[in-house]
């Protein structure tokens, strides 16, 4: 797998979507990767193509296993509490399949940084080394202050707000703050309807 160094955006997405898929965060729903084929419908979802997983091979239970591993991890590097941190665990992620990095030419004819992973890595290394790169991108670009827990009442969820304006809230917007929203929703109706 070649990892872009310039687009770590694809890396952030990966390790906030990761964590947030943990029984930890989803106490209602439960565990989001029960099985190998929740799995390779994450890595479809994310667009993410390990060499591990090549030839047509999918996930298996081995596989699993060390995703849900690397899982606890991701969630540490999120929870740093400083950027001194935050860079050296996410170097440590990196450097489990990441090599040094290359240039490579693109389509347009333009190069393009990239850190390729070693041949023969496991899947959860190959994710290992694209969250690194992702988050230490993260950190140069935005800085620490960007890993953040989620705000939603109750919600165990941590991300990486990538977002332009910075002003992102919840680990899953569509979900934890859709519910703040109707809950806010509710109590002003009620707050209505009591006062008439």
């Amino acid at each position: 797998m070649h990892i872009s160094i310039s687009d770590y955006v694809v890396g952030t997405a990966v390790a906030t979507d990761l964590v947030n898929t943990s029984p930890t965060v989803r106490a209602a729903a439960g565990e989001a990767l029960p099985d190998p084929d929740t799995l390779a419908a994450f890595l479809t979802e994310h667009d993410v193509r390990p060499d591990a997983l090549a030839g047509g091979r999918l996930p298996d239970g081995d596989d699993l296993h060390q995703v849900h591993l690397l899982r606890r991890e991701v969630r540490a590097v999120l929870e740093t509490e400083t950027e001194e941190q935050a860079v050296a665990a996410a170097k440590v992620l990196a450097g489990w399949a990441g090599m040094a990095p290359a240039l490579r030419r693109e389509d347009d004819g333009g190069w393009q940084w990239y850190v390729p992973t070693a041949p023969g890595a496991s899947l959860a290394a190959e994710l290992a080394a694209l969250i690194g790169v992702g988050l230490l991108g993260a950190v140069r670009a935005l800085g620490h202050g960007r890993f953040r827990p989620c705000a939603a009442p109750g919600c165990r969820g941590v991300f990486v707000d990538t977002s332009r304006a910075g002003r992102r809230t919840y680990c899953m917007p569509g979900l934890c703050g859709n519910r703040v929203n109707v809950a806010t929703h509710r109590a002003r109706r009620r707050t209505t309807s009591v006062a008439r």
